[in-house]
């Protein structure tokens, strides 16, 4: 597994050059996780619904072709994209989707936080509301799209939503909960704990 951090980066183009990756890929492409954060941005899955925007102000939108409904990005949010071979990890997309939502509970535990996943709403949740987000695609048997998990992002753009189309849903980051990590930590946590899962060697690039 090829582990690319990539700082921060505008969500269109990597939304493209994530769909360019999955395209070229062979069958004996390595798979890769990018780690990354965006600019300001709200995205609009494939299924979502516009009146679960309220109010996106001066934040653009966006529509996607990953699954759920609205979510928002930005600085202080840790994001791992997974460009995947289903085959080649010996998932199926649940499976896949148990892994992440996993990956991150442990890493959330291993700084003292209590959190779990639900069966009627994916991401990840703590006593004060989601921490996780993840909204996949799947293309000729290859996943991108991935997971953003809030460190220190500011939470004001989710009152202007309804986050993953939940009305009320409240969302937390790890800062408010007394963990200070930086996106580079966090994603080096969260590589060794994915991987593991996967049974891949992850192997770092800059």
């Amino acid at each position: 597994m090829i582990i690319r951090p990539l700082g921060l980066q505008p969500y269109a183009a990597t939304w493209q050059a994530m769909r360019d990756f999955t395209d070229g890929r062979a069958p004996d492409t390595i798979s890769e996780i990018w780690l990354l954060e965006h600019p300001p941005v709200f995205t609009q899955g494939q299924a979502g619904k516009a009146e679960h925007i309220l109010d996106p102000g001066g934040i653009p939108v966006v529509q996607s072709d990953r699954g759920g409904q609205v979510t928002y990005h930005g600085p202080g949010q840790l994001i791992a994209y997974l460009l995947l071979d289903l085959k080649a990890v010996h998932r199926g997309i649940r499976a896949l989707v148990t892994d992440m939502e996993e990956a991150v509970i442990d890493l959330l535990k291993a700084h003292g936080i209590r959190a779990w996943a639900r069966a009627d709403a994916p991401g990840v949740y703590v006593e004060e509301g989601k921490i996780a987000a993840l909204g996949l695609r799947v293309r000729r048997g290859y996943t991108y799209h991935g997971l953003a998990l809030n460190l220190d992002v500011e939470l004001e753009p989710f009152s202007r939503i309804n986050p993953c189309g939940h009305a009320g849903q409240p969302v937390t980051r790890m800062k408010d909960l007394g963990v200070n990590l930086t996106p580079e930590q966090a994603g080096q946590e969260l590589v060794a704990r994915l991987c593991q899962r996967l049974h891949l060697q992850p192997r770092w690039q800059t």
